[in-house]
């Protein structure tokens, strides 16, 4: 039977814990053992998360005997992680444990610096900060979750439950983790990464807020990096080069993600043809749309309806 420690941490995010608890806690081997000994373990006796204090078992020594740890994100990762913590992480690295991490859980596995040189993934509001503070990491903001061996991360919330089915599948096969998915009334893999699931209408605060505003007002129109030089009151060749510095994309690159969103809304809220939703959003034709949809999205427009509305409204 191999040990599951779930790191208990003053602010955890309880859905973040609960997941490993259950989904490793529920699963059995193909012979119907427990297939897992999931134990709780923290720097003191108690955790704070949120509506409720969790009573925490075990100290952080247990994380050196651990065949898993699992790190749950915190509701604020700015503050920094106990000290102790992160020296119990280290040592059960260095002796070998398998650790992963659960939402923003990711900063705090990076602050141990046992991500550096490495790709990892976090909820996607996170992901910026996580590139910010540790620019040692390479940061997938699109991924629903990174295996890189021994250190994993996953995305949030449920993205969770899919990195332990991954783990899960790992270590005893595709049957063992197919029957835990079922279990837990989730499918075993998704055919998309989080940035279905990404809404990037936060458009932040720069020198260029004023210009991108006007894209996301004017998207569904025939514009071109003329139009948005001659709104920004610079030329095309100083409108790319601010583009590149301040928000990372090329103005037209800008100008599709903003028609995407623009479709990402549209399939919310109407139910009008994929043609049509196309020509609203500016992006044309249909197979325009799909292609640009899976370039941004990762999925189709159809499956992207499918999976965020309801079925009244589908």
């Amino acid at each position: 039977m191999r040990t599951v420690v779930v790191l208990a941490l003053d602010g955890v995010i309880a859905f973040d814990f609960a997941t490993p608890l259950e989904i490793f806690g529920r699963t059995l081997t193909e012979g119907g053992s427990p297939a897992y000994e999931v134990i709780v373990a923290g720097p003191r006796s108690t955790a704070d998360a949120g509506a409720t204090t969790l009573s925490v078992p075990y100290r952080l020594d247990r994380l050196v005997a651990a065949d898993t740890v699992i790190v749950p994100g915190r509701s604020d990762p700015s503050i920094p992680m106990d000290p102790r913590a992160v020296r119990a992480l280290r040592d059960a690295a260095a002796r070998g444990a398998r650790i992963a991490s659960i939402c923003v859980g990711a900063l705090d596995l990076a602050s141990t610096g046992l991500l550096d040189g490495l790709r990892a993934t976090t909820h996607w509001r996170a992901t910026r900060l996580l590139a910010a503070r540790h620019p040692s990491v390479t940061v997938d903001p699109g991924a629903l979750f990174v295996d890189n061996g021994q250190l994993l991360c996953s995305a949030g919330a449920a993205a969770g439950l899919d990195l332990c089915l991954h783990m899960i599948a790992r270590d005893h096969g595709g049957a063992v983790a197919a029957e835990s998915a079922r279990s837990a009334v989730v499918p075993l893999t998704r055919d998309a990464g989080q940035a279905q699931y990404v809404r990037d209408d936060d458009l932040g605060v720069s020198g260029l807020t004023a210009t991108l505003q006007w894209i996301e007002r004017h998207a569904a129109e025939h514009i071109t990096v003329a139009d948005i030089a001659r709104v920004a009151a610079v030329s095309p060749r100083t409108l790319n080069r601010r583009f590149a510095d301040e928000v990372g994309l090329a103005p037209s690159a800008w100008l599709t993600r903003a028609r995407v969103r623009r479709a990402q809304r549209l399939l919310e809220s109407t139910d009008w043809p994929i043609d049509r939703v196309a020509a609203e959003a500016g992006l044309g034709s249909a197979s325009n749309l799909r292609i640009r949809f899976a370039d941004v999205v990762g999925t189709s427009p159809a499956r992207y309806r499918s999976a965020l509305t309801t079925p009244a409204a589908r």
